[in-house]
């Protein structure tokens, strides 16, 4: 399977003053506001790290559904938090803070299989960084 997915930014201004906007092809983002403020304090609009977030958790999370599918298993949900560190111009780590609910996996098996997909899944193979996870079953 192939395929490609664009997504489009525009700055104007200075790095600290000006403004963007960052689109994509679903127009789920369209037009999203991208500032210093919203970089680098609490502005509202997005950034590039809490995109980075939510496409890793989106990934991991997914291809974490496939695994368990492949071994027989169903989640009834599995909710990933992404947390990306940002320091000295540089993304350090990101760790996937991840919670689930699957009937009759044991909890071995459950981290096992999150940990594959943590290796597995196409954005971790993209960043170049250290990638954490935390695993725990829920009821």
């Amino acid at each position: 399977m192939k395929f490609t997915r664009k997504a489009n930014a525009n700055w104007k201004g200075t790095g600290m003053e000006g403004k963007g906007t960052i689109s994509t092809q679903s127009t789920t983002l369209d037009n999203a506001q991208l500032s210093f403020k919203t970089r680098f304090a609490d502005g509202v609009g997005t950034n590039p790290e809490e995109l980075v977030a939510a496409a890793h958790s989106g990934c991991f999370t997914m291809q974490l559904s496939f695994l368990l599918n492949e071994a027989g298993f169903t989640a009834d949900d599995l909710s990933t938090e992404a947390t990306v560190t940002f320091e000295d111009g540089s993304i350090t780590l990101i760790h996937l803070d991840l919670k689930g609910k699957v009937p009759s996996i044991s909890a071995e098996e459950f981290e096992k299989t999150a940990a594959k997909a943590k290796e597995i899944c196409p954005i971790s193979k993209l960043l170049n960084t250290t990638i954490t996870l935390s695993a725990s079953l829920v009821n």
